[in-house]
C-alpha cells in the first residue's frame, strides 16, 4: 500500500478515518448506523405475525416458531462418536427460532451442544438447569453494556426453557447444533414437576413459563 491512494487520501487520515468510524458504530456515535445499533429490532414496525411469514417459521413443539435452515449433508459414520451419537449424526444443523409471550422456549433439552444466537427484537432470559444441580439464567440479547449475551452455549443434556424479559414482544434468534439434531432421538420434553423438585430455585419460574404456553404444537410434534 502507498502513502497515497487514487483518492489523495494519506494513510494517516484513512487509518484516522476509519478509527473514527469503528468508534462512532461501537461507542454510540450521531448518524444512521449508530441509531439503528441501539434499536433492539431493526425491523423497525415488525410484528412476529410479520416475522413468521416473512422467514415461513411454523409452530414448534420446544421453542416456539422454527424453521430449520440447515442440517449438513455430510454425516459422522455410526461409531465415529461416542454414546449417544454412536449411531453417527450429520456434522451440525441450524435453525431459526421465534418466541412471543405465549410461545416460549418449552422446558426441554436436547443430547448435542447448541450456541443460541440473537438477531432481532426483545431479549430472553434462559435458565439452564445443569447436572450438578446449579441453576444458571442467562439474558440473551442486544444490550452488551448490560450484560446480554448476543451468543449462549448450553451444552449438551441440559435441560433449559427461556421467555421473553419484562414486557417484550418477540424475540428472533438462531441455534447452531454440533453434531446435527436428529430431532426422534435427541429432543427430550422434561418433566417439569420432577425437574421443579430438583431445581426448587427455578421452580417458579419453570411454571410460569409452561403455563403461558399457547401457541405450540403438542410435544412429539415437528421440530
Amino acid at each position: 500500500m502507498t502513502e497515497h491512494g487514487p483518492t489523495g487520501i494519506g494513510r494517516r487520515q484513512f487509518v484516522q478515518a476509519g478509527a473514527a468510524t469503528g468508534a462512532a458504530l461501537l461507542g454510540g456515535g450521531s448518524g444512521a448506523m449508530a441509531a439503528e445499533s441501539t434499536d433492539p429490532a431493526t425491523a423497525k414496525g415488525m410484528s412476529a405475525e410479520d416475522v413468521v411469514k416473512l422467514l415461513d417459521l411454523q409452530p414448534n413443539a420446544t421453542c416456539g416458531f422454527v424453521r430449520v435452515t440447515f442440517t449438513s449433508p455430510l454425516s459422522i459414520a455410526p461409531g465415529g462418536l461416542p454414546p449417544p451419537f454412536a449411531n453417527g449424526r450429520p456434522l451440525g444443523s441450524a435453525l431459526y427460532f421465534l418466541v412471543t409471550p405465549t410461545a416460549p422456549v418449552r422446558l426441554h433439552r436436547i443430547r448435542n451442544d447448541q450456541l443460541y444466537h440473537f438477531y432481532l427484537g426483545d431479549p430472553i432470559e434462559v435458565f439452564m438447569l445443569h447436572g450438578d444441580g446449579g441453576v444458571e439464567r442467562a439474558v440473551v440479547g442486544p444490550d452488551l453494556r448490560g450484560g446480554q449475551k448476543v451468543q449462549l452455549h448450553i451444552p449438551g443434556d441440559t435441560f433449559h426453557t427461556a421467555r421473553l424479559l419484562g414486557d417484550g414482544r418477540w424475540f428472533l434468534g438462531g441455534s447452531t447444533e454440533w453434531p446435527g439434531v436428529v430431532p426422534a432421538e435427541d429432543v427430550e420434553i422434561g418433566d417439569l414437576d420432577a425437574l421443579a423438585a430438583e431445581y426448587p430455585s427455578a421452580a417458579a419460574d419453570m411454571r410460569a413459563i409452561a403455563a403461558s404456553v399457547r401457541d405450540v404444537v403438542p410435544p412429539g410434534g415437528p421440530r
